[in-house]
């Protein structure tokens, strides 16, 4: 299986667009997304095309591809005009015999981890800074932001194929990559 994972669209109806450009390129079978959504957020500038709007019926028509757990910016209103579940605070993903928790990163973080067993993934987004390292027992996944990257990081979202996460900019350019 390949799957696509995301975060942080903060409601960026251009970034939203170059994220789905990327599933349908990349032919992925599942776009899992790390929350924040819609909402800028009040420590963040609006983002590049700004239309939550649009964003709802972007990730509307793929409704049946996405999988989402709620970031802090994500609210129940947001799930009056969503047609698939955004109020998830994790989820558990078990691919090619590893366990992966997903989590947005507000709640659960590396000074905070859910209970993993060794060998886990913590795969997580909020930070908006990417990341992809194995620490101690534990591989640490974050696709990094699709559209208010971080410390000098390019918008990103990242791909998980036989074994490999790949973090990758929309111009196709590979950032990151670590084999689990």
């Amino acid at each position: 299986m390949k799957y696509m994972f995301a975060s942080d669209i903060h409601g960026s109806a251009y970034y939203c667009r170059k994220m789905l450009e990327a599933f349908e390129t990349e032919g992925a079978s599942r776009l899992f997304l790390l929350g924040d959504l819609l909402y800028h957020g009040p420590r963040n500038d609006l983002p590049k095309e700004y239309a939550p709007k649009q964003v709802i019926a972007m990730l509307n028509e793929k409704k049946q591809y996405i999988t989402n757990v709620r970031g802090n910016c994500d609210a129940e209103v947001d799930q009056m005009v969503l047609e698939f579940p955004v109020l998830a605070d994790y989820g558990i993903l078990i691919e090619g015999g590893h366990t992966f928790y997903m989590s947005h990163g507000h709640i659960y973080h590396e000074q905070n981890l859910p209970p993993l067993m060794d060998g886990d993934i913590f795969l997580y987004g909020h930070t908006h800074v990417l990341r992809a390292e194995k620490k101690g027992a534990h591989t640490f996944l974050n696709p990094g932001s699709v559209s208010l990257p971080k410390e000098g990081n390019i918008p990103t979202y990242a791909i998980l194929e036989d074994g490999v996460f790949t973090i990758k900019g929309f111009d196709g350019t590979i950032v990151k990559q670590i084999a689990l």
